[in-house]
């Protein structure tokens, strides 16, 4: 089932890059719009403290939530390591 686009286009543009990075992204839950998952989840990865992260559906700053996500999947030690091999070659 595909998920929910998220209303503010930033955050859906963060999204979009985080899926295409390998991240599953899920719409729905209690009190966040929805969760991105590592596609890792490695307790070398961070202490696999940020192996899922909370999507916020009405977030204060929407711009520093979109910045705070992307963050989230490019500090991912796994893909950095992924993404510097497909760089050299």
């Amino acid at each position: 089932m595909a998920r929910h686009t998220h209303a503010n286009k930033e955050i859906e543009a963060v999204l979009k890059f985080a899926e295409h990075q390998g991240w599953r992204v899920v719409s729905g839950g209690s009190h966040a719009w929805g969760k991105m998952y590592c596609p890792w989840n490695d307790a070398q990865c961070r202490c696999g403290e940020f192996c899922i992260s909370c999507v916020w559906s009405t977030p204060k700053n929407a711009h520093n939530h979109a910045q705070q996500l992307r963050r989230v999947v490019e500090h991912c030690s796994l893909w950095q390591q992924f993404s510097g091999e497909q760089g050299r070659k």
